[in-house]
């Protein structure tokens, strides 16, 4: 196999442990924080969870280890999408139990969730996990969006664990993940399986935040990918001067992504879904707002522009979500083999014109017809409409130069508008982890051992302080219920990790807020570059503007 330069190096880099991490698994000890309760609908939490439930934070200190020692067979799963650094998570993991006793074995389950219930495993050695060391992907043992949910999935799991003699279970994953581990901690506990289980915070979105969890891992790699090739695309930009870029981003539920690129690039536009949805703004509204940019642009001979679009605003604009109901209603059962029957599209939109109130087929109607059919694509397995596939970055284009026509037809407008388009997503998955991300997964392996060496189960691995340099990271563990509430999902009240949505009074937005304006009309374009894996720390270890902002480091 040929491997680059760049890669070989990296395989050599050792990432950096928090301080109370690098003494010795023999010089760690716990102490311990306040009781926990979870967010919201505390008694409904605790009556789910009564083995689990309430526990108390902890942090990982230098003195005497206290742990019973004994031989750990651990087993490892990597949880839905991709992020980068998650083989960081494994290789820290397995450097821990190694380090405690040679005897400790790691299996990592194939293939996400599915593999521990179908036992599909591979045994962790040296020269397997040194293959994988600081690089991005899952391809370690690949992923999957199979959930634990079922109490005959986790008989299952309960009996390929007793097995292999398996003693923990890692769950790497974001918020939908980790809510299957705390209820697989919780029934691993009420039979007393022996078997402790122990989460992982990823998601490039970012939207598993709180108090206690800083960033998921993975959004410091994504965003500074993304962001060099916006930063690239508005040099490109700034260059030709004839066109208007229009960049989607991932974020389906939360705009993260968006707003930090945004504050690492400083766009013309940069939609934010929670602020949409909070001004319940209507699509002519955006598409106004996008125009009132290019206009003032073109007064100064400026026909071009950059504008950052969240995967998942459409799904923000209330107007726009009604529709998608009324679509999801009208395609419910057999109705939606009667519409896929119809030949042509002019048959389609009169049935959808006679299905959908005048409310709906209002917005509908003003949609480009390109749009309208994304709305009638292949459903997802619940029999509803695709959001992801909606090309939000075409739809405002088309919309924006609607506008402008009817601008330069009042003599208002007087410049040229050119579209191009652009998705980034998949690009920054599977990034060669920055040096941020290296470290912070490689703390979160070794630490999530710490706390199964010390009998903790139904716990977030937790490393923290991540705004400061590696030795000041403080590292420990909370537990999972903590970050719980009550959802209704598809007709059920289930508890569930509560997303973290871009905060409209938070030092990031406000920032980008303060600046907007100016950075619409004038062209303040920043070039992040590519990432930086070898130099000073000033420009290696950089963290996100979004967590320097949030930790007043910067103004």
């Amino acid at each position: 196999m040929n491997i680059s330069p760049l890669q070989t190096a990296r395989y050599e880099y050792m990432p950096k442990l928090p301080g109370m991490l690098r003494n010795g698994i023999s010089e760690i000890c716990v102490k311990e924080g306040n009781d926990t309760q979870s967010v919201a609908d505390q008694e409904k939490i605790a009556a789910l969870f009564p083995n689990t439930y309430g526990k108390k934070e902890i942090t990982f200190e230098k003195g005497a280890n206290t742990s019973v020692s004994k031989k750990q067979a651990v087993g490892v799963i990597l949880s839905g999408g991709q992020a980068p650094g998650g083989h960081n998570v494994v290789c820290g993991l397995y450097d821990a139990l190694k380090a405690t006793d040679k005897e400790n074995v790691l299996y990592g389950f194939k293939g996400g969730p599915s593999g521990l219930l179908e036992d599909s495993y591979i045994e962790f050695d040296d020269a397997y996990i040194n293959m994988f060391r600081n690089t991005g992907g899952f391809d370690i043992i690949g992923s999957g969006r199979t959930k634990l949910e079922t109490e005959e999935q986790f008989a299952v799991a309960a009996e390929v664990c007793k097995k292999h003699g398996i003693t923990a279970i890692v769950i790497i994953g974001g918020d939908d993940s980790n809510t299957n581990a705390a209820v697989l901690a919780e029934y691993m506990a009420a039979h007393n399986t022996g078997v402790q289980v122990i989460g992982c915070p990823k998601t490039i979105d970012g939207d598993l935040k709180n108090e206690d969890i800083e960033i998921s891992f993975g959004f410091d790699t994504a965003t500074k990918t993304y962001s060099e090739l916006i930063g690239n695309i508005e040099r490109d930009c700034n260059s030709a001067k004839k066109y208007w870029h229009f960049i989607k981003v991932m974020g389906r539920s939360a705009s993260h992504v968006a707003l930090e690129c945004a504050l690492e690039t400083q766009p013309n536009i940069c939609l934010i879904s929670e602020e949409v949805e909070a001004k319940k703004m209507s699509l002519s509204q955006i598409a106004d707002q996008i125009a009132d940019a290019v206009e003032k642009r073109a007064a100064k001979g400026m026909n071009f522009g950059v504008a950052v679009i969240p995967e998942g605003v459409v799904e923000f604009v209330p107007e726009f979500k009604a529709l998608i109901a009324e679509i999801n209603e009208l395609l419910a059962g057999a109705k939606a083999d009667e519409f896929n029957a119809l030949a042509s599209w002019e048959e389609k939109y009169a049935f959808i014109e006679n299905g959908l109130s005048g409310d709906a087929m209002a917005v509908f109607a003003i949609l480009p017809q390109n749009i309208q059919q994304q709305l009638f694509l292949e459903r997802d397995p619940h029999g509803n409409v695709q959001v992801s596939l909606i090309e939000s970055e075409k739809l405002f284009a088309a919309m924006v130069a609607d506008k402008l026509a009817q601008r330069k037809a009042a003599g208002t407008y007087k410049g040229k508008f050119s579209a191009q388009y652009h998705f980034f997503g998949y690009e920054g998955r599977c990034a060669f982890p920055s040096n941020f991300d290296a470290d912070y997964c490689y703390s979160l392996g070794y630490n999530a051992f710490m706390l199964i060496q010390y009998g903790f189960t139904g716990y977030l691995s937790k490393v923290s302080n991540l705004s400061r340099p590696a030795e000041e990271w403080i590292a420990g563990g909370m537990p999972i219920t903590k970050m719980m509430n009550m959802e209704r999902r598809h007709g059920e009240d289930k508890p569930v990790i509560r997303k973290a949505l871009v905060e409209l009074d938070g030092a990031p937005f406000r920032y980008f807020e303060e600046r907007r304006d100016t950075w619409a009309v004038e062209t303040c374009y920043t070039f992040p570059g590519a990432i930086q894996y070898f130099g000073p720390a000033s420009v290696c270890d950089i963290t996100t503007r979004t967590l320097a902002l949030e930790k007043g480091m910067l103004k």
